[in-house]
């Protein structure tokens, strides 16, 4: 652990030297692991961040609390990214639905200990998909642990799509004077979507801010901290394929890390 912690902590001084010499902000991206073997990132949100002028920096799951707040002392925002389910017995007092995926209660941990940290230090905080869910869950919320057998979406409409990750299949309709509006200059989007999970009850102090038309939540914000918000869907798919929808959102991000 000792190592591990040396390790990281080089990595992030060095992460800051460049961002220092460079005047580039330096973007957290929370990671994940395969059976605890490796850690990682989907390339995507790496290319998403540069594409939008940011340093993309990887964080590892651990569990030492002064590592923990060591990363996000030494970043400037924060990208909660997608992955397996959330725990629904160990995060909001649910017991697990047959159809529950898999659940990885080290990441869950990890997340939420990052999410409370950005929130308190008050950097800038995104959450996609799963990141999206965790930061409800971490705020207080619940979710829809499988939307096919708990929620109508199963008749209306197909949120796991089987489509490449930079196709839109659904429409998304946004709140006209939400901070997800003003970004992409729009009230209605073409979303991918790739999930079983959504939110339900929504955590206090947040507002939702984008919906399908079979009321599935989109997109949530932090009620007066235009600095958190949340999609369900993944804007880093088309944005890392070098297409110009979704790329509003990672540069408004970095824009409020320069900040």
């Amino acid at each position: 652990m000792r190592r591990f912690s040396l390790f990281l902590i080089m990595s992030c001084i060095t992460g800051a030297l460049l961002a220092q010499v460079s005047n580039l902000p330096l973007i957290g991206i929370s990671g994940t692991h395969a059976a605890g073997e490796a850690t990682q990132v989907g390339s995507a949100y790496i290319e998403s961040v540069l594409r939008a002028g940011g340093v993309p920096v990887v964080l590892p799951i651990n569990d030492n609390t002064d590592v923990l707040k060591a990363m996000i002392e030494s970043i400037d925002a924060l990208i909660m990214t997608g992955g397996e389910d959330v725990d629904p017995l160990k995060n909001y007092n649910e017991s697990p639905v047959p159809a529950l995926g898999e659940v990885n209660p080290k990441r869950d941990a990890f997340d939420i200990a990052l999410i409370q940290l950005a929130i308190e230090r008050g950097i800038p905080l995104l959450g996609i998909c799963r990141g999206h869910q965790i930061i409800n869950v971490a705020c207080g919320g619940t979710l829809y642990q499988d939307l096919p057998s708990q929620h109508k979406s199963a008749d209306l409409i197909k949120h796991r799509q089987q489509a490449p990750s930079w196709y839109g299949t659904h429409q998304v309709e946004i709140e006209p004077n939400s901070i997800l509006a003003k970004i992409l200059g729009k009230t209605s989007v073409v979303s991918n979507s790739f999930h079983h999970q959504a939110v339900k009850d929504v955590a206090p102090g947040f507002v939702i801010t984008g919906r399908t038309g079979d009321g599935v939540v989109e997109a949530m914000e932090m009620k007066d901290n235009p600095r958190v918000f949340t999609v369900q869907f993944h804007p880093e798919g088309p944005t890392s394929q070098g297409l110009d929808e979704f790329l509003p959102i990672f540069t408004y991000l970095v824009g409020l890390a320069k900040r």
